[in-house]
């Protein structure tokens, strides 16, 4: 890795400004928590006056990958978090080596999908996963990843499922996208998400990779039994997932960074969405 580079990624470092790379559902949350917390903040788009109506417009960014014209958009000495896909890896690398200077800290949202399942495993409940599990090196997301955690120094969060406000696992099963199986699901609330993203930024180490759940998996039978008993939900499913599933470990979120969740039960998450929603 490149040594001068390094020297941009002390942590503990929070009086620099943020800019949130591809400001959809998580970043919505991350930038009023930065505001809230004193930091100069900067949300950034393909299409910034459709998609970024809720921030104010000095502070929206185009910003495409594939579009190089747009990087110099971005303001130079901020933090970066970036929530979008980083593939594919060529663009990835040449926004790298012309930009690399240009940020600090710069913390990347993957997915816990990077990790590697086999199908033929009898093993159920499936093995906790860490983050020395193996990756699929073969999915273009997971390269951009590697480079960027490895060339620049990214501190990668592998995010389980998000739900929240707007993105309910009740509806998921009302909608029958999910049915009662035995598949183990991990999930993260989007407030938990947008405040560990800040934790990494302030705490991460470079080029480390945090799991990202709430460290709580369940499978989808559980929680359409809940659903069904707790708020009368069923499932239009036609087939349950035969998957087992995975069952991702966040020791490590909570041991580094020291993260307490605010929402850890979940479904009392659920309950708080329901009566927010007015369904």
């Amino acid at each position: 890795m490149d040594q001068q580079h390094i020297q941009h990624v002390q942590p503990g470092h929070t009086d620099r400004p943020l800019i949130i790379l591809g400001c959809g559902y998580t970043g919505r949350s991350i930038f009023p928590l930065s505001l809230q917390r004193g930091t100069t903040t900067w949300a950034t788009s393909r299409n910034p006056a459709q998609q970024l109506a809720a921030v104010p417009p000095p502070q929206r960014l185009e910003f495409d990958l594939a579009c190089p014209a747009t990087w110099n958009n971005l303001p130079p000495g901020a933090d970066l978090i970036w929530c979008f896909p980083a593939s594919p890896l060529s663009a990835v690398q040449q926004w790298a080596v012309t930009h690399r200077a240009r940020f600090n800290r710069l913390v990347l949202l993957g997915s816990t999908s990077a990790y590697e399942t086999t199908n033929d495993s009898t093993d159920y409940p499936p093995p906790w996963i860490d983050e020395t599990a193996p990756i699929d090196q073969t999915n273009p997301r997971v390269q951009g990843e590697e480079y960027l955690r490895n060339e620049l120094g990214a501190i990668l969060l592998r995010v389980a499922g998000i739900y929240g406000l707007g993105r309910n696992p009740l509806d998921w099963i009302t909608q029958g996208r999910v049915g009662p199986s035995r598949k183990y699901v991990n999930l993260i609330h989007g407030e938990d998400l947008a405040a560990i993203c800040l934790a990494a930024i302030e705490k991460g180490a470079p080029s480390e990779i945090y799991n990202v759940s709430d460290g709580t998996p369940y499978t989808w039978r559980e929680i359409c039994e809940t659903a069904q008993q707790r708020w009368g939900i069923t499932s239009s499913a036609a087939h349950a997932n035969p998957s087992p599933g995975k069952r991702i470990s966040n020791t490590k979120l909570r041991t580094t960074l020291g993260y307490r969740f605010k929402h850890q039960d979940l479904y009392e998450a659920l309950a708080l969405i329901k009566s927010a929603s007015g369904s």
